[in-house]
């Protein structure tokens, strides 16, 4: 059964042959073993059934529209004939204003050629016509309809060519940056966002009172916040604070 949040796609087809209505069976099948709510003709549709409210309907509700292009396919497509041409027109009017939009997939299944209708050949389409390369292009398919890619651009780190007048000017004796060059070490070399108090006064190198003053001024500037966790004092580093380690150059960048 089909979740709630499951995506669906609704699959297009022209019925040329029998073998190839089977394949398409098979298509939206394993869709929907990946967790895709395919949307078929063969299991939605009966006799007495109205077609083009049930076009209507599935094109409306579907989140992606596979097009399984073969050459008969693309014939009809672009001649504006039967079935396949009532989708077209649905599709171009309601869908293809939108020249960004992505919900329309073209699959290509015939052998030897990838066309595809007049309409969509400027769309990035799913090449299922080889055996020795369907598992790959299914992957691919999959993961398009689910948003997620198997690669991801990686996080941008920071710039190391920022001009020296952006970088702040450190004071000299500066109590705060002293303080939290120890609490961002003490951050990197541990798993836990919680730096004991009693360490920081074993490891400052300054007078309790002066590290308590500088502690205060730390939280004053929201970078760090005190905690206590069964009678013992600890300090969490903030977000601010990261970026104060960041823009301090407290932290190696590469």
């Amino acid at each position: 059964m089909a979740t709630d949040n499951a995506p669906k796609v609704f699959l297009s087809y022209s019925h040329d042959s029998q073998e190839h209505k089977r394949w398409v069976l098979e298509l939206a099948t394993r869709l929907r073993n990946t967790g895709i709510d395919s949307i078929i003709d063969q299991w939605s549709l009966g006799p007495g059934d109205d077609i083009p409210h049930f076009m209507e309907r599935s094109l409306a509700a579907a989140d992606r529209v596979l097009m399984v292009c073969t050459d008969n396919y693309v014939q009809k497509a672009n001649s504006g004939t039967g079935g396949v041409g009532y989708e077209k027109m649905i599709v171009t009017a309601d869908l293809m204003k939108q020249i960004n939009s992505n919900k329309i997939i073209p699959v290509i299944r015939q052998g030897g050629t990838h066309n595809v209708p007049t309409f969509l050949q400027s769309k990035y389409f799913v090449d299922l016509s080889r055996d020795d390369e369907m598992e790959l292009e299914f992957d691919n398919l999959a993961r398009a309809i689910h948003g997620k890619p198997l690669f991801e651009a990686p996080p941008i780190s920071n710039n190391p060519f920022v001009p020296v007048a952006e970088t702040p000017a450190e004071k000299t004796g500066d109590g705060v940056l002293k303080v939290m060059t120890l609490i961002v070490t003490q951050y990197e070399s541990s798993t836990s966002n919680h730096i004991e108090y009693e360490l920081l006064v074993k490891r400052i190198g300054m007078s309790r009172i002066m590290l308590d003053h500088f502690l205060t001024e730390a939280t004053n500037q929201g970078l760090i916040a005190p905690e206590e966790i069964m009678g013992n004092l600890y300090y969490v580093l903030l977000p601010p604070g990261r970026d104060y380690a960041i823009h301090h150059k407290l932290i190696r960048i590469f």
